[in-house]
């Protein structure tokens, strides 16, 4: 039988040579990440990214709107450490930072992986009838198989987790079987459209944010195991047959086979959940450095009542002392889980925190699925964490207003009290399924919960506060920054519904002249500016956009849409007459105006009878 190396949780340090304070040099080269200040800054979130890559040269990876944030690579040879310290120095930006790496790295997968028929052969099963998840007898299990048998008072929510990691087998006949794995029944599969418009293509089942596709098949194995443990903690996976869910998995790989992750693609996932319905987000995952836009991420999914679950770590350290993220983060929602073993111990691998791993849940030895229906065994807090995300997705079946924050509160205090736990988690509780189950049927519902000032939990990298979002244009807005999210499918597809929504809305698009050079400090205009009614088409690769222009010069013309930016600003452009007789076509570079805090596109190279065009159309606009 060929055994499968599965990895439980990576710590590792991170560091940044600058106000960040990070401390190794573990990022993607070449890329950043930038927050913008509230719609009081100077320029709006479009300007500032016209600005930079027609500047600074750089390109547009992907934006999220709800928070405010914009993912951007550097050009060609320029230091992440360079750019970020410029960029902290604008008046517009709240924080810039690295893209940094995450991991998950080995630490515990038990033995071979085998059949189900091979499993129950050699007894394994048995010793697990009582719980598919837990390992040996201890009051946790027993606690588990009665919450399987419990009553629901509420059959018609189905509370759905995300499991943010390395993807799932959703052909396992566990996740088939149970219909266990959610679907996006906005969208129709395998039509090639964005029908939700959510700015993925056919995410019938989540998204692989490692390939940017909708197949989030799990490469490495330790998706697949943390989603048997959701699962597991609400029903009995080994049953025959097995009953029908209660929840849903939402699976969402930013993980790749070898364990490694970004933040950005981290930021995403979460970012996906969040917007579409989720209610747990599980994170068997982490690493040693403190991100401000992985903060941002999380007190999204806090401010939509959105439960977070970390993994505390596997390396025995005290994170009182060393902080392990995402598990170290104080938004209110995040619940830091430790592992205990099979007979209530502390697991000498876990992290721990009496200040800040807040509860143990059992992590040794644990017992779910793997890949190409197969099971196993594997231990770490990435194991311990899945189980909380299971029982707080079946207390939200029992209690579905509830936000995030309560659902932490009553697992908290549900637990049982251990010793092992004293010194070990603020709680110095494991969790107990059934009496936080029990205790979500009764719950009075919280109607708010805590304001959390992120601003004031952010890395000292700046002066800068935050405080209203970014101004956005209802559907416009929306429109603009989704499509080009860096969260959905790259490609025509993506532009070309961007730009339908786009042209429908603000179609025709006003283009202005803006270009202008500089001579003594002072800008000035070098063409005259002419009013025109035109058709123009410009031509970015494969994609394209129509619209009109409404006036224009020898030197070209003002956009005030940024639909090109992640090609680089360079666009090609088929301008009509005014008299719609004739079409000039040029190529254009975006440039900036300082001035009018606008960008623009300026003709390449522009022939002589181009200009010869130009020149005959502005004459006859001027009657002469």
């Amino acid at each position: 039988m060929k055994v499968v190396r599965i990895a439980a949780l990576a710590l590792i340090g991170f560091s940044f040579a600058t106000a960040n304070a990070q401390t190794t040099n573990d990022y993607v080269p070449g890329e950043i990440i930038v927050k913008l200040k509230s719609k009081t800054a100077t320029l709006n979130a479009q300007a500032f990214v016209g600005k930079v890559v027609a500047e600074k040269g750089m390109t547009l990876k992907g934006s999220w709107t709800g928070l405010r944030m914009h993912h951007l690579a550097l050009k060609a040879g320029e230091s992440v450490e360079r750019a970020i310290i410029e960029l902290q120095q604008d008046p517009d930006v709240e924080f810039a930072e690295p893209n940094y790496y995450v991991h998950q790295q080995s630490a515990g997968q038990e033995g071979e992986v085998i059949s189900m028929d091979a499993a129950r052969d050699q007894a394994y099963a048995n010793s697990l009838s009582s719980s598919s998840s837990y390992s040996s007898q201890t009051s946790a299990p027993i606690q588990v198989a009665q919450a399987w048998s419990a009553e629901s008072t509420n059959s018609s929510l189905i509370p759905v987790v995300a499991v943010v990691d390395t993807g799932i087998d959703y052909n396992h006949s566990v996740f088939v079987n149970s219909g266990a794995v959610w679907t996006n029944t906005r969208e129709i599969a395998a039509n090639g459209l964005d029908d939700d418009g959510n700015g993925y293509i056919d995410d019938v089942r989540g998204w692989n944010f490692v390939a940017n596709n909708n197949t989030p098949l799990d490469d490495d194995g330790h998706g697949t195991h943390v989603s048997g443990i959701v699962l597991g903690t609400t029903q009995d996976i080994t049953a025959t047959p097995i009953a029908a869910a209660k929840i849903r998995i939402m699976p969402l790989k930013f993980l790749d086979s070898n364990g490694s992750g970004t933040t950005s693609d981290a930021v995403k996932a979460i970012y996906y959940a969040v917007n579409n319905g989720a209610n747990v987000i599980n994170n068997s995952w982490g690493g040693g450095g403190f991100s401000n836009s992985l903060l941002n991420a999380i007190n999204y999914a806090y401010d939509h009542k959105v439960a977070f679950v970390a993994a505390a770590g596997n390396a025995s350290n005290n994170n009182d002392a060393s902080p392990t993220y995402p598990a170290n983060y104080t938004v209110p929602n995040v619940m830091s889980v430790a592992a205990t073993t099979d007979m209530d111990g502390f697991a000498s691998f876990s992290n721990y925190g009496a200040q800040t791993v807040h509860v143990g849940s059992p992590g040794s030895s644990i017992w779910s699925t793997f890949p190409n229906n197969t099971w196993g065994r594997s231990s770490g807090t990435s194991m311990a964490a899945p189980f909380v995300s299971g029982m707080a997705a079946i207390m939200l079946r029992e209690s579905p207003s509830m936000t995030g924050y309560q659902v932490k509160n009553l697992i908290f205090a549900q637990g049982n009290s251990i010793s092992s736990l004293q010194n070990k988690t603020t709680t110095r509780n494991r969790i107990n399924v059934l009496s936080a189950l029990n205790s979500a049927k009764t719950a009075v519902v919280a109607t708010s919960q805590p304001y959390y000032d992120v601003s004031a939990a952010r890395a000292p990298a700046s002066d800068s506060t935050q405080s209203e979002s970014v101004p956005a244009c209802g559907m416009v807005a929306k429109a603009i920054y989704d499509a080009k999210d860096g969260n959905g499918p790259q490609g025509p597809h993506r532009i070309l519904a961007f730009l339908t929504l786009l042209l429908v809305l603000v179609s025709p698009i006003v283009l202005n002249v803006v270009l202008r050079n500089r001579e003594g400090g002072k800008a000035r205009r070098k063409h005259t500016r002419y009013q025109i009614d035109s058709a123009v088409t410009l031509k970015f690769g494969d994609r394209e956009l129509t619209g009109q222009v409404s006036s224009i010069s020898m030197g070209g013309v003002q956009v005030n849409t940024d639909a090109w930016l992640e090609n680089g600003g360079i666009v090609k452009m088929s301008i009509q007459s005014p008299d719609g007789k004739e079409e000039i076509k040029v190529e254009g570079r975006v440039v900036w105006s300082e001035e009018r805090k606008a960008y623009g596109v300026a003709f390449n190279n522009a022939d002589s009878s181009i200009r010869s065009q130009i020149q005959g159309w502005t004459k006859s606009l001027l009657g002469t």
